[in-house]
């Protein structure tokens, strides 16, 4: 300290502790250093001694410790610093928030929380050729409920007959139990109930309705698994990922087509895909990422459980019950393996021109610059699905001319107009805009409106007699899902010719509903539609301006 002077009060061989009050214990204290000359007044008595310097540069051996820290303070302090000694190696090296050896306030020891699934989207994210040991443990009572409450309410049961709202009665308590029994592999997987449904070609598609406990598990199994392959799924997969739907697989192949250099289309479909994918590659594909036993095994179990049609049990030796909640993650991550990796890598090594692709489950659109490209494409692809147990469908896989150059090229040959065809319940046709610019329109798909007109037609036939306001009710739900979907820029004329339909349709139906109905006049009619049946309007941006918000440069 100093005095009034300026000048220091003290010796330099005395070091007062700072904030210190008589003998008190806690405190910090200077070293002395003893001056170069032996022979200055500020040297002590024992500093005239042999071991006069050995201790001098070191720390105080006097009975003041190191202060301790408050216990408001918001970070915790390592144990070193309070006993006096030199942080360890390890302390320099991790973070103090992660020390395990801290307590809580109530005194018992702190362990650490997991970072859950935000740790393993993180982990696969930074590490692509990572294997993950330990899934099985993210499956807990909260994503039981979750995937519960994620079903949906109205869905057909399964071969236990249970519904949602019959599982929801202590559905806790059943929630409980169901964690109990998968974690200690008690857990069985029951066959899956074999239904049908009309295709639009007057075939029938086979569906697997899974019981009601395999749907939870399967949902929460699939919102693990999704925290890994979303961080591997290349760009143009849409098909059934989180924040991704049709409406944006058109809009990539709106802007792939008119942006890029694509003068041919391949307009591809695998044959019976869910019915035909192989268990045992597609374990393959599964072990890729995932290293835990227990869910690989619990992966097999919805595998080998089987179907179950009229009451008759029936192996399931390939293929996936299409409609089960986990068979989408299986076709994505079997495409991501044979289609996704082997396209992008045929495309950088062998293509001579640009090549665009988008896939949508196991509906794919590929766009050449070169015939040549597209036609080794087409024989290279059939040889690879073929690897897999995988065929194109003859019928529904096709080579055409489109895109920019298409029209004037094919007039120059006396060829006709572009040919034309159908993704996503749309036909995509090529076109140009006022100005004369390319684009492509896009309209209803014929298939898709035929369909839809006889479904609704025999529907009407079943509700004839019902009250009129039921049956508008019901036409109103019908007409703007199918707003909601196919109300895109360019493809109003469908929209009208839908509503104009259905009015025909409905108005033939009340005719026939009795004698009285038979003098129903359009007049009055038309005040019901007005009433009950939503007028056309484009509820869509156009592609590449939502396309361009989506993914901005």
């Amino acid at each position: 300290m100093s005095n009034i002077t300026g000048e220091s009060d003290v010796t330099p061989t005395e070091s007062k502790p700072t904030g210190t009050v008589g003998n008190f214990p806690h405190g910090s204290r200077e070293t002395p250093v003893t001056s170069v000359s032996s022979m200055e007044a500020d040297r002590s008595e024992k500093a005239r001694g042999q071991t006069s310097d050995r201790h001098v540069a070191g720390e105080s051996d006097s009975f003041i410790v190191p202060k301790k820290p408050t216990n408001k303070g918001s970070v915790p302090l390592p144990a070193e610093l309070v006993e006096g000694r030199e942080l360890t190696k390890e302390n320099a090296e991790q973070s103090l928030l992660d020390r395990t050896q801290r307590r809580n306030a109530d005194g018992t020891p702190f362990v650490p929380r997991s970072r859950g699934l935000l740790g393993v989207r993180e982990a696969a994210q930074k590490d692509k050729k990572r294997k993950f040991t330990s899934l099985l443990h993210h499956i807990t009572p909260e994503l039981l409920q979750a995937s519960f409450f994620a079903l949906k309410k109205q869905a057909a049961p399964g071969v236990d007959g249970e519904t949602w709202h019959d599982y929801a009665v202590e559905f806790e308590q059943r929630i409980a139990d169901l964690h109990g029994r998968l974690h200690r592999g008690a857990y069985r997987a029951k066959p899956s109930k074999r239904t049908y449904i009309p295709k639009p070609d007057g075939r029938r598609r086979p569906l697997g309705i899974a019981a009601l406990e395999d749907k939870i598990v399967q949902q929460a199994a699939r919102t693990v698994l999704e925290c890994i392959y979303e961080q591997d799924f290349l760009g143009f997969s849409y098909g059934f990922r989180p924040g991704r739907g049709c409406h944006q697989a058109l809009d990539a192949l709106f802007v792939g087509t008119t942006t890029r250099k694509v003068n041919w289309i391949i307009d591809a479909d695998i044959r019976g895909f869910f019915d035909r994918i192989s268990h045992e590659w597609l374990m393959k594909c599964l072990e890729q990422r995932i290293a835990d036993k227990r869910m690989l095994r619990l992966l097999k179990k919805w595998l080998r459980a089987g179907v179950s049609e009229d009451g008759e049990w029936s192996p399931t030796k390939v293929g996936t019950p299409q409609g089960a909640v986990i068979s989408p993650l299986y076709a994505n991550v079997f495409l991501h393996a044979v289609l996704d990796l082997w396209i992008h890598e045929w495309r950088t090594r062998y293509a001579t021109g640009e090549v665009t692709i988008v896939r949508y489950a196991d509906d794919f659109v590929i766009g050449f610059r070169e015939e040549t490209d597209a036609r080794r494409c087409v024989a290279d692809l059939r040889e690879r699905l073929a690897t897999f147990g995988l065929e194109l469908h003859p019928e529904k896989t096709r080579l055409i001319e489109f895109g920019r150059y298409a029209e004037e090229r094919r007039a120059k040959r006396g060829d006709g107009p572009p040919e034309t065809f159908d993704f996503l319940g749309f036909t995509h046709i090529s076109g140009k805009t006022r100005r004369g610019d390319f684009t492509i329109h896009r309209k209803t798909s014929r298939k898709k409106f035929q369909a839809k007109l006889a479904d609704l037609k025999e529907q009407l036939s079943r509700r004839r007699h019902d009250d009129l306001a039921q049956v508008g009710a019901w036409l109103q739900r019908v007409v703007r899902g199918w707003y909601q979907y196919y109300a895109v820029p360019g493809n109003y004329t469908r929209l009208r010719q839908f509503r104009d339909a259905i009015q025909d349709r409905w108005l033939r139906t009340l005719r026939r509903r009795s004698q009285r109905g038979r003098r129903l006049t359009w007049e009055k009619f038309s005040k019901l539609c007005s009433r009950w049946l939503p007028t056309p309007k484009i509820l869509h941006p156009y592609p590449n301006v939502r396309f361009a918000g989506q993914h901005p440069r």
